[in-house]
């Protein structure tokens, strides 16, 4: 190994190194951002009913269940 590629090496290895510690800092939310996260508008069902409603149609018709906790097939009879 020549001076140059083991420099290389070495420098490339510690900003990787750097890299991957740095990557993990802001992990969390802090309590100033915490109003923000609780609105209702930033839930991932904030119009529940309509999902569900969605989702049954959906599913009766293209005759398969999604994983939501409901068997079925396609006759919308369920």
């Amino acid at each position: 190994m020549t001076k140059r590629l083991r420099f290389a090496l070495s420098v490339s290895a510690i900003a990787l190194l750097f890299g991957s510690l740095s990557g993990c800092a802001p992990i969390g939310v802090q309590v100033w951002e915490r109003d923000i996260l609780a609105k209702q508008e930033m839930q991932l069902d904030y119009q529940a009913i309509d999902m569900s409603l969605d989702d049954h149609i959906y599913f009766s018709k293209e005759g398969s269940s999604g994983g939501r906790g409901f068997g079925g097939g396609g006759c919308g009879c369920n």
